[in-house]
């Protein structure tokens, strides 16, 4: 079975490697194909990931190349993990943005929609040659920001592309854990959009756990998100918040943290990022032990000023792991197997949460088959998560009108109703300031 991986030379690739040599089964994947724009990373990760297959007799073969209908071509299975203007423009969204005194970060706010007005264009034209090179490939989107994008290659693919993200699934097992829960026989019910959901229940033997946790402010207060959005805030929620809502809880100081910090997380990332690439450059650098120390530290300051804005502390080492991989690969061999199991995933809505059409994307519980991701039918979120999951779709579907015009005007329209933007100048400001630094923005006119 063949594996392309778009942003093949990213810095997360081993993390999807290592889990595929995890697998002996029948059926599994035995080549993978790296697709980047740029070369220099292809070959460090290749060197990581040729370490990693070291002793394992049955390793996946990897090739590399930067030409993308190649890479396409026969394709079973297509992970998409591109970064349109890499970490640089990452840094640019949130610079721009706090300029402004508005958040900048990557997939919630004004940088998100920068992110997404430059990336939708790029995800679509993929989309458009998966269905041309690979019609009967499976596309599963890590691309952020995460359920705008997938919704728009969704546009050409239908239910063939599947979004996915490892905050629901480190959520539901962080509840699981501090419950005394197996997360493995845990039915987590979350609901939301992408960096937007809510656990409402976590069901182990068809009881309810989540009344237990919100009574007990010392168990409640013991864990991630307890520390981050406080005991208080939590049980007057009556569920427990997706870690991105932070942003729109606290915004306030959020916005003045990354103000403040002596480097934004693109910034940051950018950095360090680049002195791994760099080190790859000498031909005698252990390349996996050099990625594996650099992937630690990205681990470990992950959301670094929300915590310290909430005074949470330092991440607890079980968090430091990731696991958005697993998600993938359990998500592949579900389809390529007919393996059924339940993941959290972005999908089409279908009927699934009322207040939105078909179409919409939206992160929720889905029984995986051979046939795809098929949401579960879950209860209707309560108003205040309604009226916020509503709004950010708006601007979501501003963002893909805009893509597919190429208005900046609608471009304005998205930023200017985004909850995270107060102002229609605002608004305004941030279009000329993206469309200054991003050359993949001059197509608004």
């Amino acid at each position: 079975m063949k594996l392309t991986i778009l942003g093949g030379g990213g810095f997360r690739v081993p993390l999807v490697y290592g889990a595929l040599l995890q697998d002996h089964a029948e059926g599994r994947v035995t080549h993978v194909v790296l697709h980047d724009l740029d070369s220099g990373r292809l070959s460090a990760v290749t060197r990581v990931l040729a370490e990693q297959a070291a002793g394992v007799p049955d390793a996946p073969e990897v090739t590399a190349t930067t030409d993308l209908d190649e890479a396409l071509r026969g394709a079973d299975f297509v992970f998409s993990a591109i970064r349109v203007g890499g970490l640089q423009g990452r840094a640019d969204d949130e610079r721009v943005a706090l300029a402004e005194g508005v958040l900048g970060q990557e997939t919630v706010g004004a940088g998100g929609i920068a992110y997404g007005l430059r990336t939708v264009p790029v995800a679509v034209d993929i989309a458009r040659r998966v269905a041309r090179l690979a019609p009967d490939a499976w596309v599963i989107n890590f691309t952020n920001p995460a359920g705008l994008v997938t919704e728009a290659m969704s546009r050409h693919l239908g239910d063939r592309v599947i979004g996915i993200c490892d905050s629901p699934v480190g959520l539901g097992r962080r509840i699981a854990r501090v419950l005394g829960a197996n997360p493995k026989e845990a039915w987590i019910d979350y609901v939301g959009l992408n960096h937007l959901g809510w656990v409402r229940g976590l069901r182990v033997a068809g009881r309810d756990e989540l009344p237990r946790l919100l009574a007990d402010p010392d168990l409640l207060g013991s864990f991630e998100e307890g520390k981050l959005f406080g005991v208080d805030w939590l049980q007057s929620l009556g569920a427990i918040p997706n870690e991105y809502l932070h942003y729109y809880y606290f915004n306030r100081e959020a916005v003045r943290a990354y103000q403040q910090a002596e480097k934004t997380r693109g910034a940051f990332l950018h950095d360090q990022q680049a002195r791994f690439y760099a080190e790859m450059s000498n031909p005698d650098a252990p390349a996996l032990k050099v990625w594996d120390q650099t992937r630690a530290e990205r681990e470990a300051t992950y959301m670094a000023e929300n915590r310290e804005t909430a005074g949470a502390g330092e991440r607890d080492e079980d968090d430091l792991s990731g696991g958005y991989e697993k998600v993938a690969l359990a998500l592949m061999r579900a389809i390529a197997r007919d393996e059924r199991t339940t993941l959290i995933l972005n999908v089409r809505n279908q009927r699934t949460l009322s207040v939105l059409d078909t179409d919409a994307v939206i992160e929720v519980p889905c029984l995986v088959d051979a046939n795809g991701a098929h949401p579960v039918a879950v209860d209707p979120l309560p108003g205040h998560a309604t009226g916020l999951v509503c709004a950010v779709k708006a601007v979501e579907r501003e963002v893909l009108a805009a893509a597919d015009s190429g208005s900046r005007t609608t471009a304005v329209k998205a930023f200017a109703l985004h909850p995270l933007v107060d102002s229609v100048n605002v608004a305004r400001r941030l279009v000329e300031g993206y469309t200054e630094v991003h050359p993949g923005l001059a197509y608004l006119r």
